[in-house]
């Protein structure tokens, strides 16, 4: 046996690889699981203790040789390889051009939205997305049985006794959380996403983005919050821009109202997004009612405030004339590509 393992080892210096095909026939031939190596591993096997003691130490010198040529070949091919490839690049011809991005155009108007109520003196403000019954209903004066709180409007995702725990509905937990913490004047913002149990449709979405404004002090009156609404308006959508308000009711705010503008998408003449009506509804508004202040031990005989809630979806859907919020939620880069003209 350890004159045919000599032998073999002579045969597999002499053996010539010069290409991937003869690599794999030679390790089919040697080293494959029916290989020659193989079989003289088992042939290994039957030998007395005395034999295997000098024949096992040939036995994996043979197969190591055989590795070693066989890891020499691959290197040897694969260096030809690439220096074939690499003969055949020209060099001189342009670089395959970079695909420049752009941003969501959710960000592009959040942005917008942000700077705009930044320049009259209001400050951004964060707070959670997963909050408690207190700061997304109790505080902001929510009756005990108000629909709100249902399961069909509301994703509450955890309950230990009385304290409920649900995904925010509005940003107006951030005005609480800020009220709580910070004693008048205030004056901020509170962009940022919000869930509600909704139908998905050309109009709503289960998830979607708010921009919230607060702002606390003394003698704030309504003629205060139309003309900051009256300054927002114009500067996203232009002078030309008609507006309207109209009486509405919220728990947190009282009086309240809604705003619309005229429909972008179809000029007025009306359309699925504003129902064939001409306006569409961009928010909702009014004085901050005076149980909120007290429920975050700000003096209401003192203080008052306005809020006002908008839509992000809704403004991008009229600045950008789409007319599926959908759209902005499905990442087809078709879509989103058209919108690096507005950064």
């Amino acid at each position: 046996m350890e004159e045919k393992i000599k032998s073999l080892l002579e045969e597999i210096k002499g053996f010539s690889i010069n290409n991937a095909d003869e690599a794999e026939k030679f390790r089919l031939k040697y080293l494959s699981k029916k290989g020659i190596i193989a079989s003289l591993f088992e042939e290994f096997k039957a030998l007395s203790p005395e034999q295997r003691k000098s024949t096992g130490k040939l036995l994996n010198e043979l197969k190591q040789a055989t590795e070693l040529k066989l890891d020499e070949a691959k290197e040897g091919i694969s260096t030809q390889s690439k220096a074939s490839t690499d003969s055949l690049l020209d060099l001189s011809l342009p670089a395959d051009p970079l695909t420049i991005g752009t941003r969501h155009p959710i960000s592009i108007v959040k942005k917008q939205m942000n700077d705009i109520f930044t320049r009259i003196g209001f400050v951004v403000s964060d707070g959670p997305e997963i909050e408690d019954d207190w700061h997304n209903f109790g505080a902001l004066n929510f009756p005990a049985d108000h629909p709100a709180r249902d399961m069909q409007d509301t994703f509450f995702i955890e309950s230990k006794g009385d304290e409920k725990w649900l995904l925010r509905t509005h940003t107006s937990s951030v005005q609480i959380r800020v009220m709580e913490t910070q004693e008048p004047p205030i004056r901020i913002i509170a962009p940022g996403r919000v869930y509600r149990n909704e139908t998905i449709s050309a109009r709503a979405h289960c998830q979607f983005h708010m921009v919230e404004g607060l702002y606390v002090d003394e003698n704030v009156s309504f003629a205060d919050l139309k003309q900051t609404l009256y300054y927002f308006v114009k500067e996203m959508f232009g002078e030309n821009i008609e507006i309207r308000f109209r009486p509405s009711f919220f728990p947190f705010t009282e009086p309240s109202a809604e705003m619309d503008i005229t429909c972008l998408v179809c000029g007025g003449e009306g359309c699925p997004v504003c129902k064939h009506s001409g306006w569409v509804e961009i928010l909702g508004c009014g004085m901050v009612h005076p149980n909120v202040l007290e429920n975050c031990k700000i003096d209401s005989t003192r203080y008052t405030g306005f809020a006002f809630g908008i839509g992000v979806e809704r403004i991008t859907m009229l600045k950008f004339r789409v007319n599926d919020l959908r759209l902005f939620f499905e990442n087809d880069m078709r879509f989103l590509s058209q919108f690096k003209q507005a950064l």
